[in-house]
């Protein structure tokens, strides 16, 4: 039987529509724009790597100390909605920005604030899943999420592409055309949120109490400790911490590690919208095999798929290679986000779902801490980005031991 979504359900997914190309985008032009910049102030290779990995670390410990804290509020009757369109709007605004500034320390902080932002916003809309849908609808409604998100990027993002590769045949200089390409990408992530703010209502929610921040900080401290208490939860988040961590490195930081490596801007922006298209039908044929083998089943191949990633890295050093690894990350991406999603959100209270997802959040929406920053470092300390980048197999291998046993806690 065909799986068909709901309308409530499609709104949802548009959102992934949206914010996926802010994604794309920061994985892939807003690199090569910051390499520009960098480069017009005399800053290295190894340092604007090292930069650019600390900027998005920093973005990680912002959302680390807000998501639990607005989570909580946002579990209130009535508030998950408001504080999610205010979220998006500051990565909206934080976008279009960007495009308007030639310093590269202010494009940093700029980028810091509108990746704060969606990644704020993900909190929230990762917690909806709860209340847009079903348990037994979860893990496919959460796959054709990343799976639509990946191929309706695309979308803004060759637009963007053809402008700024293609601007100069125009006239338009690279400040113009970036300009440009944030403004289309900042539009179409803001038209794709209208349909969820109209129709979305929160269906589960916790009691507001007499003064609602006191109270929310209150839920939050028993959440924390009954994440503690639920072994199988606890388990997961540590496991999810390790493994989506270094998934998220490998997104944020693909692009400037081949810049780095002094490969081709324009052969690396293609590769990665290669991994965009073959993501799209991996997600969705991973997810017709959910009831049949289990989600436990493929998020184990798709982090074992990464650590095999991560060890490929280490040789990597051409165009060609490049691709490959493009193409291989496409195979295992949205799925192991997806199913993550899913899994959490049927393992915890849906009623504190948005105190639960900005726990959930610190380990991994909010884009890698750890892992970033452990590419930074070595690959500044040893002066070989392949052996930093390699050195994220460690991150993998621990997540996969650590979610096995969060499966066996969870199954007794």
């Amino acid at each position: 039987m065909k799986f068909k979504l709901t309308p409530l359900e499609k709104n949802w997914v548009l959102y992934d529509v949206g914010n996926s190309a802010f994604t794309l985008m920061v994985s892939t032009i807003f690199p090569i724009y910051f390499n520009y910049l960098a480069g017009n102030a005399g800053i290295s290779d190894v340092d604007y790597l090292a930069y650019w990995g600390y900027a998005t670390s920093v973005c990680t410990l912002i959302v680390a100390i807000l998501g639990p804290t607005l989570g909580a509020v946002a579990d209130t009757k009535n508030f998950k909605k408001i504080i999610f369109a205010a979220s998006m709007g500051v990565g909206v605004v934080g976008c279009i920005v960007l495009g308007f500034l030639s310093s590269w320390l202010w494009f940093l902080v700029v980028f810091v604030l509108a990746k704060t932002g969606y990644s704020a916003s993900l909190v929230f809309y990762d917690s909806m899943l709860t209340d847009v849908t079903e348990p037994d609808r979860m893990d496919k409604v959460s796959s054709h999420g990343y799976a639509w998100g990946y191929i309706g990027s695309c979308i803004p993002f060759v637009i963007s592409l053809v402008i700024v590769l293609g601007g100069g045949n125009f006239g338009l200089g690279m400040q113009t055309t970036m300009i440009l390409a944030f403004l289309i990408t900042a539009l179409w992530w803001l038209c794709t949120s209208v349909p969820l703010l109209k129709s979305y209502q929160q269906k589960y929610f916790a009691d507001a109490g007499e003064h609602v921040i006191s109270t929310s900080f209150k839920r939050l401290g028993h959440t924390l400790m009954e994440v503690v208490k639920e072994k199988h939860i606890f388990v997961f988040l540590l496991a999810f911490f390790f493994y989506i961590d270094g998934v998220y490195t490998v997104i944020d930081m693909a692009t400037a590690y081949g810049q780095a490596l002094g490969l081709d801007s324009t052969g690396l922006l293609l590769a990665l919208l290669v991994t965009q298209i073959v993501a799209f039908p991996a997600v969705l044929i991973f997810s017709r095999f959910v009831k049949k083998i289990g989600p436990e089943t493929i998020i184990t191949i798709c982090i074992a798929g990464y650590f095999c990633i991560a060890v490929y890295a280490y040789w990597l050093d051409s165009q060609l290679d490049f691709w490959i690894l493009a193409v291989m990350v496409g195979l295992f991406q949205g799925t192991v986000q997806a199913l993550s999603r899913s899994y959490f959100a049927k393992i915890i209270p849906a009623e504190k779902s948005g105190e639960y997802f900005g726990i959930y959040d610190i380990c991994g929406k909010g884009a890698s801490v750890i892992g970033t920053a452990l590419v930074s470092v070595l690959s500044q300390l040893t002066g070989q980005i392949n052996i930093a980048v390699s050195a994220l197999s460690v991150m993998f291998l621990i997540g996969l031991v650590l979610f096995r046993f969060a499966v066996k806690l969870n199954r007794n």
